[in-house]
């Protein structure tokens, strides 16, 4: 579980580093360019709760926009990772879940908000296994079947199950050789991924690399 939490602090590293060079690309015309382009810069800075508080009003004013309330849930998320204070983790994590559950109402057909829902079930996994293994460990994996029946060429849906189908085959002693080329099939999708605004979510590759390798 200790490898689980320092993957996930190097996946961190690796998200902020990718979408802010996709970020520092968008033209800062617009109020909601802006108010995105300061939300990352707060996020890249360490300032967490200022990030999420800003990405919060903005979702607040562009209720038609999913991707505010995708980056409070991913803020918080990825907060929760490094994060071992019971109290402060059930704060993170409640956030995270409010902000998808607001834009899973308008759209059920988004693969980026089933991965992020899978990612806040993983947090809850890693920071009490005892309690959320079981329990969350099954509802997850279907989370990410949805995910891949919705957009199996999104190269985040791939990689993102392969890894955590990973943990827990290791967990099991079982064999991860299937996993591992499905994380080879995401490194083939990053490629060629593009994605649909500058500030759509672009993070994975760097992670997916990391598991390649050690999946060697």
């Amino acid at each position: 579980m200790t490898k689980l939490i320092t993957a996930f602090a190097l996946f961190v590293v690796s998200l902020l580093s990718a979408q802010g060079q996709q970020v520092s690309t968008v033209p800062t015309g617009g109020k909601f360019e802006q108010g995105m382009g300061k939300a990352f810069g707060l996020w890249k800075e360490g300032k967490n709760s200022e990030a999420s508080d800003l990405f919060e009003r903005i979702a607040a004013a562009e209720t038609t926009n999913w991707l505010p309330n995708y980056y409070v849930a991913l803020v918080n998320t990825t907060t929760a990772f490094g994060t071992k204070d019971k109290d402060k983790i059930n704060l993170l994590l409640s956030k995270a879940q409010n902000a998808v559950d607001v834009e899973m109402v308008k759209d059920q057909k988004n693969a980026e908000l089933y991965v992020m829902q899978a990612m806040i079930n993983t947090a809850w996994i890693v920071f009490d296994p005892m309690t959320y293994g079981q329990k969350l460990s099954g509802p997850t994996i279907e989370i990410y079947n949805k995910a891949l029946a919705i957009d199996p060429n999104n190269p985040r849906v791939v990689f993102s199950k392969a890894e955590f189908e990973i943990g827990g085959a290791k967990f099991w002693g079982q064999d991860t050789k299937p996993m591992c080329v499905q994380i080879d099939k995401s490194i083939e999708l990053f490629a060629t991924f593009k994605p649909e605004t500058p500030f759509s979510p672009s993070w994975g590759l760097d992670r997916a690399l990391v598991a390649q390798k050690n999946c060697k």
